[in-house]
C-alpha cells in the first residue's frame, strides 16, 4: 500500500477523514511523521461548556421545560458533531469519544448530565481505562439511566451491577449470578443530588462483607472495579471491542491477544491505541474501505471535506434520526450494533444522496423513514449548508481537467473507484473548473463505496 493511502486510512479510522488542506500537506508526510501529529495533541482537554440545570422535581412535569432541556442537549451533540469535522480539533481524541459513547451506550435527555457526560468521556477517552470506569460509575447520567439512584441496602438494584460486567467490563460469561448481586450491594448508596452531582449516600450504603468473584471484604464499588480490571479478561474484552470498532469487524485472535498483553499491563489507553495504530497490521489490504461508516461518522466526514461553514442544526439531527444514530440517544445499554446494521431500505437512499446534497446546497427531498414527523421531515430537507469548494479547488489547480477524477476520487476514497470512472463523468456537464470539481465530488460521494472507510 503507498504511503499516502495509509495515512488516508490512519485519518479515517483514527479520526474522520481529511480536510483538502489536511490532504494537501500529510500525503507528503511520512507514516511516522502521521502518527506523531495524531498523537502531538496537547494534554489540556478543552471541555464543552455545560448548562445550567433547568429540570427539578418540580418541573419534571413541565413540556415547555422538558422541551429546553431535549433542546440542549441537541445543542451539545452539534457542537460535539462540529468538533468532530473541524481540522483544528484533535482528531483521535475525538473519535475516541465517540468509541467510548458506544461503549458506556447512556441515553440522556437532561442538559447538564449530558454536558458532563461527555466532559468525563473527553478527560479520559485517551487516559486510563481504570479511571475512566471509575468517573463513568460516578457520572450522574449512568447512575440515572441504570436505576442506580435506586440501589440502597436491602433492596439492591442490580441493573448498573449487571450492566458495569456484562457491557462495560469483563464480558457475559464470566461472572456469576451472585457475583451480579454482590456487586450491586457494593454500588449501594452512589447516587446523585438535586444538582446533578454525585453523591454518596452513606445510610443507604451496604457495609457489610460481601463475595465477588472468590474474594471476600468488605467492598464498595471500587473495589468491585479494582478486581474486575485484575481479570485479564477485561482487558482481552475491551480490546475485542477496539479491534473490531478501529480494524475489522471481525477479529484476528492473535492481534487482539498481543492487544491484550499491552493493555493489560497498565490499562493506558493511549498507549493501546498506539501500538494498533503503528502496527503494520493495521494497515492490510483486506482492512481497506472495509468498515461501513456510522451516520455520525459519515456526516462529519463530509462537513470535513467539504469545508461545510454552516449547516441547519435541526437538519443534522433530523438527519442522525433518520439514519438511526442521535447523539446521546442509544438504542439500548448495549450501544448501536453499528457494521451492515446502518444499512436498510428506508437509510440506503438518503446516505447516498447525502454528500451530494451538502455538495450542492439542495433541499433535501427524501422518502424518509416514517417514524419521523412531518416537523422532523421538514427539518431534514431544509440543509442551508455552506460549502467552502475552493480547498477541493486548490488539489485540482495544478492538473488538467481530465484528471479531476483521479484526484478526486484518491481524496474522497479509500477504494479505487475507476471503474466508475465513465459514469461518473457522464454526468458532470461541461462547465467552469470550480463548477466541474463540484458536480464530480457530488457524483462520488453518491457512490456506494463512499459508505466506506
Amino acid at each position: 500500500m503507498e504511503n499516502a493511502q495509509k495515512i488516508q486510512h490512519l485519518y479515517a479510522r483514527a479520526g474522520f477523514g481529511l480536510s483538502p488542506t489536511e490532504w494537501n500537506r500529510r500525503r507528503e508526510q511520512s507514516l511516522n511523521e502521521a502518527l506523531q501529529d495524531l498523537f502531538s495533541k496537547p494534554n489540556d482537554v478543552r471541555e464543552l461548556p455545560v448548562p445550567a440545570l433547568v429540570i427539578s422535581e418540580t418541573t419534571a412535569n413541565n413540556n415547555g421545560v422538558q422541551q429546553k432541556e431535549r433542546q440542549l442537549v441537541a445543542a451539545i451533540g452539534i457542537d460535539w458533531l462540529n468538533r468532530m469535522a473541524a481540522p483544528l480539533e484533535d482528531a483521535l481524541l475525538e473519535r475516541m469519544c465517540l468509541f467510548w459513547h458506544g461503549h458506556f451506550a447512556c441515553d440522556i435527555r437532561i442538559g447538564l448530565p449530558a454536558g458532563q457526560y461527555l466532559n468525563t468521556l473527553r478527560r479520559h477517552a485517551l487516559g486510563n481505562f481504570r479511571d475512566l470506569v471509575t468517573a463513568i460509575a460516578r457520572e450522574p447520567a449512568m447512575i440515572r439511566y441504570l436505576n442506580n439512584q435506586q440501589n440502597r441496602k436491602e433492596r439492591p438494584n442490580e441493573n448498573f451491577a449487571r450492566e458495569l460486567m456484562e457491557l462495560f467490563t469483563i464480558g457475559r460469561g464470566h461472572y456469576s449470578e451472585q457475583d451480579v448481586k454482590e456487586a450491586a450491594r457494593a454500588f449501594t448508596g452512589w447516587s446523585s443530588d438535586r444538582t446533578g452531582q454525585f453523591i454518596f449516600r452513606r445510610l443507604l450504603h451496604d457495609f457489610d462483607s460481601k463475595i465477588f468473584m472468590g474474594r471476600t471484604g468488605y467492598f464498595d464499588g471500587d473495589d468491585v472495579i479494582h478486581i474486575l480490571l485484575e481479570q485479564k479478561q477485561t482487558a482481552r474484552f475491551i480490546c475485542q471491542k477496539i479491534y473490531r470498532y478501529f480494524v475489522n469487524e471481525q477479529p484476528d485472535e492473535q492481534r487482539v491477544e498481543a492487544m491484550t498483553e499491552v493493555f493489560f499491563a497498565d490499562y493506558d489507553i493511549a498507549r493501546l491505541m498506539r501500538f494498533v495504530l503503528e502496527s503494520d497490521w493495521f494497515y492490510e489490504d483486506r482492512h481497506i474501505g472495509s468498515k461501513i461508516k456510522s451516520p455520525v461518522e459519515l456526516t462529519a466526514g463530509i462537513l470535513r471535506q467539504l469545508g461545510v461553514r454552516h449547516c441547519n442544526p435541526a437538519a443534522l439531527i433530523g438527519i442522525h434520526r433518520a439514519m438511526g444514530q442521535v447523539l446521546f440517544h442509544p438504542p439500548n445499554v448495549a450501544g448501536w450494533p453499528g457494521g451492515k446494521s446502518w444499512i436498510d431500505n428506508s437509510t440506503l437512499m438518503m446516505r447516498l444522496q447525502l454528500g451530494a446534497a451538502f455538495c450542492m446546497a439542495s433541499d433535501f427531498d427524501l422518502a424518509l423513514k416514517t417514524e419521523l414527523d412531518e416537523q422532523d421531515r421538514r427539518f431534514v430537507r431544509r440543509l442551508e449548508a455552506e460549502t467552502d469548494f475552493a480547498p477541493l479547488a486548490d488539489l485540482c489547480r495544478q492538473v488538467p481537467e481530465k484528471e479531476y477524477f483521479d484526484v478526486l476520487s484518491s481524496f474522497l476514497l479509500l477504494p479505487d473507484v475507476s471503474r466508475h470512472r465513465s459514469t461518473v463523468e457522464a454526468y458532470v456537464p461541461a462547465g467552469a473548473p470550480q463548477e466541474r470539481i463540484r458536480q464530480l465530488t457530488a457524483r462520488l460521494m453518491s457512490l456506494p463505496e463512499y459508505q466506506m472507510c
